[in-house]
């Protein structure tokens, strides 16, 4: 009986072995693909020394320059940030990380009283732990990008006290909503019986649209400051363009984005008849803040912010929002199905160090991270793909309400103030855009009008 048990335990660990091996694989095979993918757009870059005929009229040689040397240290960053992530991921598995993130949590429980038998708290202080990890490892990065990168283009606005605190709200704000889901989410695994996979979908739809009220009435202002948009000529022609198309406006706002980053930004939200719009003081030419070095303002003049509107009230027309959460919550069941299969499944546990315990968070981390990587990729594609197709439709939107030759100026003058580079390989472009290079949105909407 005693060889037989140990026959099957080290099958058992083969099984596992295999499993944390194929992970690592995946992991890697999929670095190897963006890895290529940012060697085919570099080298097409390295080629476009010159501007190509495609791009006369949209910007001029010193802006070209510019957004070339940007896109080139965007995708080396890129390449640096996905070897280091890929080499602590790969390091951080191997030595069953999650494993002593567990027991370090464990160990930190009984100090507040508490045992293994309370899984639900035990698996808050383990999100915690990680969370911090998580974030100090990148944290290099982050700084990297934002007072590297976007300083030495000339996008970054952030002081190094700004950051310093941005960075800690972010973390606590993250923290407040993510514990208390977490602890629910495992109370329904573990008591919801034979369904329990139909009720955390449910929850989760419940969040998210919870979540979609509260980000930006609660959360967001905690971060930028919205104020009431100025009574003029470009708030009365909003207003116009939303009753045109019988957009339920209930408020506007402008948000002053112009403390963080000179990038700029515009979206709809709400339900029903209660419906806001809000666009970002970098998008308006008026309301735009000169920096430190900047001679001439950006953003858009009154026509073509109303072309971006046209173009966003597409999307609430033709329900890309609902169609998107549609795809996401059927996506999110797929997820749960999964988990909710191969939630007792040992070998997965084993292969990342757990011999003697199935934690539900453990197995909620590893599944949804690691077991389901094709399957997310996939989605992500497919994501891309419709994404932008509502990019086409939205630009063909605004352009039969005759705002077409506006909506281009905009997005010219976007692609300008965000140094964005023009042309793009089509494997590249295929894989990561959710929308469509600027070149084919103007072809398209040329033969809109």
């Amino acid at each position: 009986m005693t060889v037989l048990i140990n026959i099957m335990n080290n099958f058992a660990k083969l099984i596992s072995d295999y499993i944390l091996y194929e992970i690592l694989a995946l992991i890697w095979l999929l670095y190897l693909w963006n890895i290529y993918l940012n060697f085919r757009q570099r080298n097409l870059i390295k080629k476009l020394v010159e501007p190509p005929p495609a791009v006369d009229g949209i910007m001029t040689k010193d802006v070209y320059d510019k957004a070339r040397l940007y896109h080139m240290d965007k995708l080396n960053f890129d390449d640096f940030s996905k070897t280091y992530m890929h080499l602590f991921t790969t390091v951080f598995l191997l030595m069953f990380g999650y494993h002593h993130f567990w027991q370090w949590s464990i160990d930190l429980g009984k100090h507040f009283g508490l045992t293994r038998e309370n899984e639900i708290l035990i698996s808050a202080i383990c999100m915690f732990l990680i969370c911090v990890g998580c974030t100090i490892i990148g944290l290099p990065l982050v700084v990297y990008h934002t007072f590297v990168i976007e300083q030495k283009h000339g996008f970054n606005k952030e002081t190094p006290l700004f950051f310093i605190k941005d960075q800690l709200l972010k973390f606590l704000v993250v923290q407040a909503i993510a514990t208390p889901l977490l602890c629910v989410v495992i109370s329904i695994v573990q008591n919801g019986g034979d369904y329990f996979y139909l009720y955390v979908w449910i929850f989760s739809i419940i969040v998210t649209l919870f979540l979609m009220i509260l980000y930006p009435e609660v959360i967001a202002p905690i971060f930028d400051k919205y104020t009431p948009f100025p009574d003029g000529e470009l708030k009365t022609k909003i207003q116009e363009l939303a009753a045109s198309v019988e957009f339920p406006l209930y408020k506007l706002f402008i948000v002053e984005g112009s403390k963080r980053s000179s990038h700029s930004n515009a979206y709809l939200y709400g339900f029903h008849k209660n419906k806001r719009i809000v666009l970002f003081d970098t998008l308006i030419k008026e309301f735009y803040k000169l920096g430190e070095g900047e001679t001439e303002a950006k953003g858009c003049e009154t026509d073509e912010v109303l072309g971006v509107l046209a173009h966003e009230l597409g999307h609430w027309k033709y329900n890309h929002i609902l169609k998107g959460f549609m795809f996401a919550q059927v996506s999110c069941l797929a997820r749960v199905l999964v988990y909710a299969k191969l939630l007792d499944y040992e070998p997965i546990y084993m292969a990342f160090g757990f011999m003697d315990s199935k934690p539900t968070f453990i197995g909620l981390l590893i599944i949804t991270l690691y077991i389901l990587i094709p399957f997310t990729t996939l989605l992500e594609f497919v994501a891309g793909i419709i994404g932008r197709k509502f990019e086409f439709e939205a630009d063909r939107f605004a352009t039969i309400l005759g705002h077409g030759e506006a909506l281009k100026r905009s997005l010219i003058k976007l692609q300008k103030d965000n140094l964005c580079f023009p042309l793009f390989d089509k494997l590249y472009s295929c894989w990561l855009h959710n929308h469509p290079p600027l070149l084919e949105r103007l072809e398209a909407i040329d033969k809109e009008n």
